[in-house]
């Protein structure tokens, strides 16, 4: 076989014209030995690459004209108001925010602790003296956060204006007309914040036991946030769901897909697919129950859901086509695992490559008496 090096080398020999598929070629002096070899099995590697081309165009071919096919789905963009929800069937669309605002209004509050953290984290020392959490700190991913260290006093001004917005929404609290516990315990997160932002800016210094003794004395009222934000939730989207699965009907609804696009930090398990999982067809809800994490909010979320949506429905498909006899390739074929992992997994872990051994994740007999076929 072509060592990689000499692959290259003959790209360089026969010149980019022949890389490209160009098909003029130079005649050949009159003291040419003939056809060149490495020219040869470069055309022949081109030809056979070609193959895979081809292929993916096919096949991206047919996620396009599928995914005006699919339905009924429903599409969930999470985000801080509780969701963007769409319902794409039989050609049209709905989409709304189900959660009503004390969702965003009890998360809003409960998310100061961590507003103050970023303000004042690449501040921080990197040497911790002895805080609960200290034995669960990577002290690599500390040293990578506090970038800025102690040495300055730059996040005075930052702090201070994020607690003039925190000041502002406790002198309206009262107004916002929160339920009597959900009010309490907001009320008390803002006091403590508040209270830490004067103390930490006074006195021009903070450290992570400081912190810490703020944070520390908010854990039940963080919690009654939470239970109200998750009490929102869960009615919302009941509602949203139960309204659809109606009109749906029950002829469509067993092959519902839901598609549930949120950050990788929020996505296992995703709230929203814990909700919207019971009302899905118990049958299929473990393979049409779709969770993807991305990276930032994606400007167009159900062209992104129906694009991976359409990937995973014809794989679905093809997997049980392609590979009628291994359940474990058509497995991975139709799931998230790349069909090459195991594989690299077997061989990593044999220290060997040894072809003979397996073929499509079973024995080289075993697949061929199956087949029936013979060596």
């Amino acid at each position: 076989m072509t060592a990689r090096r000499d692959f290259l080398g003959a790209v360089s020999a026969v010149g980019a014209s022949t890389f490209l598929g160009g098909i003029g070629t130079a005649a050949p002096d009159a003291g040419d030995p003939g056809p060149d070899p490495a020219g040869a099995e470069l055309r022949a590697r081109n030809t056979i690459v070609a193959i895979d081309g081809d292929t993916r165009r096919h096949y991206d071919t047919l996620r396009a004209e599928l995914i005006p096919r699919l339905g009924p789905v429903v599409v969930v963009e999470n985000d801080s108001r509780g969701g963007l929800f769409t319902l794409v069937h039989e050609g049209r669309r709905e989409s709304l925010w189900p959660v009503s605002d004390i969702f965003e209004l009890a998360k809003s509050i409960a998310h100061v602790p961590l507003g103050i953290f970023s303000i004042l984290a690449p501040y921080l020392s990197r040497r911790i003296p002895n805080p609960p959490g200290t034995a669960r700190l990577d002290r690599h991913d500390v040293d990578m956060v506090a970038f800025e260290g102690p040495g300055t006093t730059e996040w005075i001004g930052p702090l201070r204006a994020f607690g003039a917005t925190l000041a502002d929404a406790r002198r309206h609290l009262g107004d916002a007309r929160l339920p009597g516990r959900l009010d309490a315990a907001s009320g008390h997160i803002l006091d403590a914040a508040l209270e830490f932002i004067a103390r930490s800016a006074g006195r021009a210094a903070f450290d992570t036991r400081s912190f810490e003794d703020f944070t520390g004395g908010l854990g039940e009222a963080i919690a009654t946030n939470i239970e109200y934000a998750a009490r929102a939730q869960i009615g919302g989207v009941t509602a949203l769901m139960n309204r659809w699965r109606d009109e749906v009907g029950p002829g469509s609804w067993p092959g519902l897909y839901v598609v549930v696009l949120s950050i990788w930090t929020t996505s296992a398990p995703n709230q929203n697919s814990i909700i919207v999982k019971r009302f899905m067809d118990p049958a299929t809800a473990d393979s049409h129950l779709i969770d993807i994490a991305t990276a930032q909010p994606p400007t167009d979320p159900v062209l992104v859901a129906l694009d991976n949506l359409a990937r995973i429905v014809q794989d679905n498909v093809a997997a049980e086509l392609v590979f009628p006899h291994d359940r474990r390739s058509a497995d991975a074929l139709k799931g998230r695992e790349d069909l090459l992992a195991r594989e690299i997994q077997d061989q990593l872990g044999s220290g060997r490559s040894d072809p003979g051994r397996r073929r499509c994740g079973g024995s080289r007999v075993a697949f061929l008496e199956e087949e029936g076929a013979e060596e």
